[in-house]
């Protein structure tokens, strides 16, 4: 079959048996067990010719398999004429060595295949330089891999390294220069996108998060009317995208859904992605979206709040909406999420099930930071104006009252000192009076 081919990988329409190392111990249905597998393989255009489960509470130091499996996969490969050997399992740079020097096969692990699938579907130019910068920190403890054919090209006399050792160091050097200048250029996206999301802080932010597949565009879709990209398939989007949303009862927030979380996702994309999390990170209130009708749900939810956790989202306003509650068999899931969570509502985007009782919650866990205020102003207080326009949601306008305006306004807590120095009055939606900058300065033991 030959040296295995690694240069310019990419798994589109190959063939390929997928590889599941299996801890014993851990309690999944054989038929369950390469699932998200045969969904991940899907989204990268394989072809499945062949499958391969072993159970074994450690795996291989050397091979992942034992033995006998290894023995196993070679028939199979020589079987189907495989090209490709997929595991479901992240590999060592030995393992996949021995791998492809056993199978002659090209060997792909779980991270490989993930970040080929985000090579794939990366559209925008934070999405690409995200993607590269995760392959190449990948790539660069794999180079012995890529370069087995030099290594048996001998040096020569007085010699102590041969060209395959050289052209190792040579591509190790120019990756590490890359990934400083792509590190570089990150940094600065990240800066850009902190201020751009440091702004919208006058509003109420519900950023998307979950497992990749739950639904989290469908529901976008659902609540804002916005034509995103909708499909059946893993990491189908990479992009944070942000969009209005009018929620009864409360007024107009920020939707942002941010791309999806799996299993083993490889630890190269979570650090690179950190600047496309930061819609998650600023939020007001998170909605963690769960595909309630999968077997491993539970598990799906740990693995996002594990990923959260990397990335430094601090979880404070926090519902679980478990989604696609039309298409559940068995209840006793649904029940043992929503005891783990006080905060959590049943829905189904697809359908439209529950989205009334989801704004409802959210307008409840917004409406803790803001505060209900009339304001009264000089007509022709421009600075009032462009406060108001910049830091509040305003509800009604009225001029009845020569030279003065009222407006009934919605505003961030924080912001009230700032707008008691500007207004010429300012009271609670209750009519309670709260005082001006000129009254505090009668009473000087009043506090906000």
């Amino acid at each position: 079959m030959g040296e295995p081919l690694r240069d310019g990988l990419k798994v589109q329409s190959q063939s390929a048996i997928l590889v599941a190392v299996i801890d014993g111990g851990r309690k999944i249905p054989r038929e369950d067990v390469l699932t998200e597998l045969h969904g991940l393989v899907k989204t990268a255009g394989v072809d499945v010719v062949g499958e391969l489960v072993q159970y074994r509470h450690e795996v291989h130091p050397g091979t992942c398999l034992g033995s006998g499996k290894v023995e196993e996969l070679c028939d199979l490969i020589h079987a189907t004429g495989a090209t490709l050997v997929i595991f479901d399992n992240n590999l060592t740079p030995a393992q996949g060595r021995s791998l492809e020097s056993e199978t002659k096969c090209v060997i792909v692990d779980r991270s490989e295949l993930i970040l080929d699938i985000f090579a794939t579907h990366a559209r925008t130019a934070e999405s690409r330089l995200q993607v590269e910068l995760a392959q190449l920190q990948y790539t660069r403890t794999r180079l012995k891999r890529m370069w087995t054919h030099l290594e048996r090209i001998d040096g020569g006399i007085g010699t102590a390294r041969g060209p395959g050792e050289k052209q190792i160091e040579t591509d190790r050097r120019l990756i590490d220069q890359r990934i400083s200048e792509l590190k570089r250029n990150l940094s600065e996206v990240e800066r850009r996108r902190e201020r751009i999301v440091s702004q919208r802080q006058d509003h109420g932010l519900v950023s998307l998060v979950g497992y990749t597949n739950a639904g989290k565009s469908t529901l976008m879709r659902a609540l804002t009317g916005a034509d995103v990209y909708v499909a059946d398939q893993l990491f189908a989007t990479l992009e944070t995208r942000t969009r209005k949303w009018s929620i009864p009862n409360w007024g107009d927030a920020l939707l942002s859904d941010t791309v999806g979380f799996v299993r083993d996702l490889p630890h190269q994309l979570v650090a690179s992605f950190k600047s496309t999390l930061e819609e998650a990170r600023h939020a007001d209130v998170l909605l963690h979206v769960v595909d309630v009708s999968h077997p491993e749900a539970e598990l799906q939810v740990d693995t996002v709040e594990q990923v959260l956790a990397e990335i430094g989202v601090e979880i404070r306003k926090y519902i679980l909406v478990l989604n696609k509650i039309d298409k559940v068999q068995d209840r006793q899931l649904v029940d043992t999420l929503r005891a783990r969570y006080s905060h959590s509502v049943t829905i189904s985007a697809q359908s439209g099930l529950g989205l009334d009782q989801l704004g409802q919650l959210v307008a409840d866990q917004l409406g803790d930071g803001f505060i209900n205020v009339q304001v009264t102003g000089s007509v022709s207080d421009g600075r009032l104006y462009a406060f108001l326009a910049e830091h509040a949601e305003t509800t009604s306008t009225d001029y009845s009252q020569e030279n003065e305006v009222k407006f009934d306004i919605r505003l961030p807590r924080a912001y009230l000192h700032r707008l008691k120095q500007l207004a010429l009055n300012v009271v609670w939606s209750d009519s309670q009076p709260v005082l001006t900058q000129a009254a505090q300065e009668h009473e000087p033991g009043w506090t906000a």
